[in-house]
Protein backbone atom coordinates (compact mmCIF):
# COMPACT_ATOMS: atom_id res chain seq x y z
CA UNK A 1 0.00 0.00 0.00
CA UNK A 2 1.66 3.17 -1.30
CA UNK A 3 1.23 6.29 0.62
CA UNK A 4 2.50 9.22 2.03
CA UNK A 5 1.69 10.10 5.70
CA UNK A 6 3.46 13.30 6.05
CA UNK A 7 1.59 14.75 3.00
CA UNK A 8 0.61 18.07 3.98
CA UNK A 9 -3.62 17.69 3.70
CA UNK A 10 -6.28 20.21 4.17
CA UNK A 11 -7.70 21.18 7.65
CA UNK A 12 -11.27 19.78 6.58
CA UNK A 13 -9.73 16.44 5.39
CA UNK A 14 -7.66 16.63 8.98
CA UNK A 15 -10.96 16.45 10.94
CA UNK A 16 -12.48 13.74 9.33
CA UNK A 17 -9.41 11.58 9.65
CA UNK A 18 -10.69 10.43 13.05
CA UNK A 19 -14.13 9.75 11.70
CA UNK A 20 -12.12 7.51 8.93
CA UNK A 21 -10.31 5.48 11.82
CA UNK A 22 -13.31 4.86 13.81
CA UNK A 23 -15.31 4.03 10.99
CA UNK A 24 -12.78 1.21 10.17
CA UNK A 25 -12.37 -0.04 13.83
CA UNK A 26 -16.19 -0.92 13.26
CA UNK A 27 -15.58 -2.77 10.09
CA UNK A 28 -13.01 -4.20 11.94
CA UNK A 29 -15.15 -5.81 14.93
CA UNK A 30 -18.25 -6.40 12.04
CA UNK A 31 -15.49 -8.68 10.01
CA UNK A 32 -15.63 -7.01 7.02
CA UNK A 33 -12.50 -7.33 5.36
CA UNK A 34 -13.33 -4.58 1.98
CA UNK A 35 -15.05 -1.44 1.59
CA UNK A 36 -15.89 0.77 -0.65
CA UNK A 37 -15.72 4.14 -0.67
CA UNK A 38 -19.14 4.65 -1.21
CA UNK A 39 -19.76 2.39 1.82
CA UNK A 40 -17.33 4.25 3.74
CA UNK A 41 -19.10 7.57 2.83
CA UNK A 42 -22.19 6.38 4.02
CA UNK A 43 -21.66 5.08 7.51
CA UNK A 44 -19.90 8.59 8.13
CA UNK A 45 -22.24 11.04 6.35
CA UNK A 46 -20.45 12.33 2.98
CA UNK A 47 -20.52 11.65 -0.55
CA UNK A 48 -18.26 9.17 -1.72
CA UNK A 49 -16.45 11.58 -3.94
CA UNK A 50 -15.08 13.32 -0.36
CA UNK A 51 -14.09 10.19 0.20
CA UNK A 52 -11.72 9.10 -2.56
CA UNK A 53 -10.76 13.06 -2.76
CA UNK A 54 -9.26 12.62 1.11
CA UNK A 55 -7.43 9.47 0.59
CA UNK A 56 -5.93 10.86 -2.46
CA UNK A 57 -3.66 12.85 -0.18
CA UNK A 58 -2.03 9.73 1.45
CA UNK A 59 -1.26 8.14 -2.12
CA UNK A 60 -2.51 4.77 -2.83
CA UNK A 61 -4.67 3.36 -0.43
CA UNK A 62 -6.54 1.06 -2.56
CA UNK A 63 -7.41 -0.02 -6.08
CA UNK A 64 -10.37 0.90 -8.10
CA UNK A 65 -12.89 -1.62 -8.53
CA UNK A 66 -11.41 -3.70 -4.90
CA UNK A 67 -12.24 -1.42 -2.44
CA UNK A 68 -10.28 -0.51 0.18
CA UNK A 69 -8.17 -3.41 2.57
CA UNK A 70 -10.12 -2.58 6.23
CA UNK A 71 -7.53 -3.89 8.66
CA UNK A 72 -4.75 -2.61 6.33
CA UNK A 73 -6.79 1.14 6.32
CA UNK A 74 -7.22 0.85 10.10
CA UNK A 75 -3.82 0.31 10.73
CA UNK A 76 -2.76 3.29 8.67
CA UNK A 77 -4.88 5.62 10.49
CA UNK A 78 -3.93 4.27 14.22
CA UNK A 79 -0.55 4.96 13.02
CA UNK A 80 -1.46 8.64 11.27
CA UNK A 81 -3.18 9.48 14.69
CA UNK A 82 -0.70 8.29 16.82
CA UNK A 83 -3.14 5.41 18.22
CA UNK A 84 -0.49 2.78 18.54
CA UNK A 85 1.16 4.57 22.28
CA UNK A 86 -0.72 6.11 25.10
CA UNK A 87 -0.92 9.80 24.86
CA UNK A 88 -0.62 11.29 28.29
CA UNK A 89 -3.13 14.19 28.84
CA UNK A 90 -3.32 16.77 31.08
CA UNK A 91 -6.61 18.48 32.06
CA UNK A 92 -6.71 22.72 33.14
CA UNK A 93 -9.86 23.61 35.11
CA UNK A 94 -12.22 21.05 37.19
CA UNK A 95 -15.57 22.11 36.80
CA UNK A 96 -18.38 21.03 35.43
CA UNK A 97 -17.03 20.53 32.28
CA UNK A 98 -13.91 19.24 33.47
CA UNK A 99 -15.16 16.51 35.95
CA UNK A 100 -17.45 15.17 32.91
CA UNK A 101 -14.27 14.66 30.88
CA UNK A 102 -12.58 13.07 33.98
CA UNK A 103 -15.31 10.86 34.20
CA UNK A 104 -15.14 9.90 30.05
CA UNK A 105 -12.97 6.76 30.05
CA UNK A 106 -10.53 8.29 27.08
CA UNK A 107 -8.15 4.83 27.19
CA UNK A 108 -10.74 2.48 26.98
CA UNK A 109 -11.99 4.14 23.47
CA UNK A 110 -8.30 5.04 22.28
CA UNK A 111 -5.26 5.51 23.23
CA UNK A 112 -5.16 8.93 25.18
CA UNK A 113 -5.35 9.36 28.73
CA UNK A 114 -5.91 12.17 31.04
CA UNK A 115 -2.81 11.52 34.10
CA UNK A 116 -3.18 15.27 35.69
CA UNK A 117 -5.57 17.84 36.22
CA UNK A 118 -5.11 21.28 37.02
CA UNK A 119 -7.06 24.10 39.12
CA UNK A 120 -6.20 27.01 41.15
CA UNK A 121 -4.10 27.02 44.03
CA UNK A 122 -6.77 28.22 46.46
CA UNK A 123 -9.41 25.63 44.93
CA UNK A 124 -11.30 23.12 47.05
CA UNK A 125 -10.21 20.53 44.60
CA UNK A 126 -6.12 20.79 44.88
CA UNK A 127 -4.85 17.67 46.74
CA UNK A 128 -7.41 15.62 45.88
CA UNK A 129 -7.79 12.40 43.14
CA UNK A 130 -10.73 12.07 40.60
CA UNK A 131 -10.81 9.18 38.55
CA UNK A 132 -7.03 7.80 39.50
CA UNK A 133 -6.36 11.59 38.10
CA UNK A 134 -4.47 13.82 40.89
CA UNK A 135 -5.24 16.87 40.79
CA UNK A 136 -2.82 19.76 41.65
CA UNK A 137 -2.81 23.84 42.14
CA UNK A 138 -1.27 25.99 38.51
CA UNK A 139 1.25 26.98 40.09
CA UNK A 140 2.92 23.47 39.66
CA UNK A 141 2.36 22.89 36.66
CA UNK A 142 5.60 23.65 35.09
CA UNK A 143 7.62 20.86 37.42
CA UNK A 144 4.36 18.41 36.68
CA UNK A 145 4.30 18.42 33.10
CA UNK A 146 8.15 17.67 33.37
CA UNK A 147 7.24 14.47 35.29
CA UNK A 148 4.25 13.06 33.24
CA UNK A 149 5.60 13.94 29.89
CA UNK A 150 2.67 15.59 28.78
CA UNK A 151 2.39 17.76 25.76
CA UNK A 152 -1.14 18.00 25.02
CA UNK A 153 -3.83 19.71 27.29
CA UNK A 154 -7.37 20.77 27.25
CA UNK A 155 -8.53 23.93 28.34
CA UNK A 156 -12.31 24.44 31.00
CA UNK A 157 -11.65 27.16 31.80
CA UNK A 158 -13.65 30.36 32.23
CA UNK A 159 -13.11 33.03 28.78
CA UNK A 160 -11.49 35.50 31.13
CA UNK A 161 -8.69 33.08 32.39
CA UNK A 162 -8.52 31.09 29.24
CA UNK A 163 -5.06 33.42 27.58
CA UNK A 164 -3.32 33.32 31.16
CA UNK A 165 -3.71 29.22 31.26
CA UNK A 166 -2.39 28.66 27.90
CA UNK A 167 0.58 31.50 28.29
CA UNK A 168 0.95 29.12 31.14
CA UNK A 169 0.85 26.06 29.49
CA UNK A 170 3.14 27.48 26.25
CA UNK A 171 5.24 28.19 28.78
CA UNK A 172 5.72 25.10 30.16
CA UNK A 173 6.25 23.26 27.09
CA UNK A 174 2.60 22.55 26.13
CA UNK A 175 2.42 21.84 21.54
CA UNK A 176 -1.19 21.30 21.77
CA UNK A 177 -4.64 22.24 23.10
CA UNK A 178 -8.06 21.30 22.99
CA UNK A 179 -10.15 24.39 24.05
CA UNK A 180 -13.59 24.44 25.33
CA UNK A 181 -13.31 28.36 25.90
CA UNK A 182 -15.31 30.50 23.29
CA UNK A 183 -12.18 32.66 23.00
CA UNK A 184 -9.03 32.81 20.26
CA UNK A 185 -6.46 32.24 21.66
CA UNK A 186 -2.96 33.90 20.88
CA UNK A 187 0.15 31.34 20.86
CA UNK A 188 3.39 30.54 19.09
CA UNK A 189 3.07 29.17 15.81
CA UNK A 190 4.65 25.97 17.09
CA UNK A 191 1.22 25.40 18.84
CA UNK A 192 -1.93 23.91 17.91
CA UNK A 193 -5.00 24.80 19.13
CA UNK A 194 -8.03 22.93 18.45
CA UNK A 195 -11.63 24.99 19.91
CA UNK A 196 -14.77 22.80 20.95
CA UNK A 197 -17.73 25.63 21.39
CA UNK A 198 -20.98 23.46 22.30
CA UNK A 199 -23.29 26.55 22.02
CA UNK A 200 -22.00 27.30 18.20
CA UNK A 201 -22.28 23.40 17.42
CA UNK A 202 -26.19 23.87 19.33
CA UNK A 203 -26.84 26.74 17.24
CA UNK A 204 -25.84 25.16 14.16
CA UNK A 205 -28.22 22.11 14.59
CA UNK A 206 -30.88 24.46 15.54
CA UNK A 207 -30.65 26.42 12.29
CA UNK A 208 -30.37 23.45 10.05
CA UNK A 209 -33.67 21.79 12.05
CA UNK A 210 -35.73 25.43 11.36
CA UNK A 211 -34.35 25.41 7.71
CA UNK A 212 -35.44 21.80 6.91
Amino acid sequence: MKSNKNAAIPRATAKRLSLYYRIFKRFHRENIEKASSKEIAEAIGIDSATVRRDFSYFGELGRRGFGYDVKKLMNFFAEILNDNSITNVMLVGVGNMGRALLHYRFHERNKMKIVMAFEKDDNPAVGTIDQNVPIYSISQIEDKIKEANAKTAILTVPSSAAQSVADSLVEAGVKGILSFSPVNLSVPKDVVVQYVDLTSELQTLLYFMRKG
